[in-house]
């Protein structure tokens, strides 16, 4: 089980350290996003991708039930008003129904990839300010070992939160 760990760093050089620390305890930097203010230079910090900065994940997830009963509500329309040949009437709710799902996830992914994550709305305000969001995947027997290095070796550095479910994606 991996566990998404979050700290609020008050600058890029710190950040940086716990980068460093991280790597050197053996934490893939594929498993550490930065997420700061757009005028903040991360350098070499492994920024966030669209994923994890937008809101696409759970757009999709709610695309997915939406589009599929609006294809199914225009399928039986579509049925009921004898719009449809005999003996084709379970095709044609079928294709509307992955009509509707196709629809509902690829206007749901459009609309979601300008709003930012909901799961970061609670840092908004340190991320307006400055700081910069360092988010780390680790295992659940590492957590404890991470957080107290992290935050025993630098006192300027916030932990914020623990995520208990991670997404299969990101």
């Amino acid at each position: 089980m991996i566990r998404r760990m979050y700290f609020m760093i008050p600058n890029v050089s710190l950040a940086k350290t716990i980068h460093n620390e991280l790597l050197l305890s053996r934490v893939a930097e594929s498993k550490m996003y930065v997420i700061a203010r757009e005028d903040v230079n991360l350098d070499d910090l492994p920024e966030a991708n669209l994923l994890q900065k937008s809101d696409i994940i759970h757009s999709m997830q709610m695309g997915i039930p939406l589009g599929g009963l609006t294809g199914l509500a225009l399928g039986a329309l579509a049925v009921s008003l004898g719009m449809v040949l005999p003996g084709y009437e379970s095709v044609t709710i079928m294709l509307t129904i992955f009509v509707g799902l196709f629809v509902g996830i690829f206007s749901a992914t459009l609309i979601a990839v300008n709003v930012s994550n909901t799961r970061h709305n609670r840092f908004e305000k340190d991320l307006s300010g400055g700081k910069i969001l360092f988010i780390v995947d680790v295992p659940v027997e590492k957590v404890a070992e991470i957080s107290e290095m992290v935050t025993r070796h630098h006192p300027g550095a916030d932990m914020k939160g623990l995520e208990p479910n991670i997404p299969a994606f990101p």
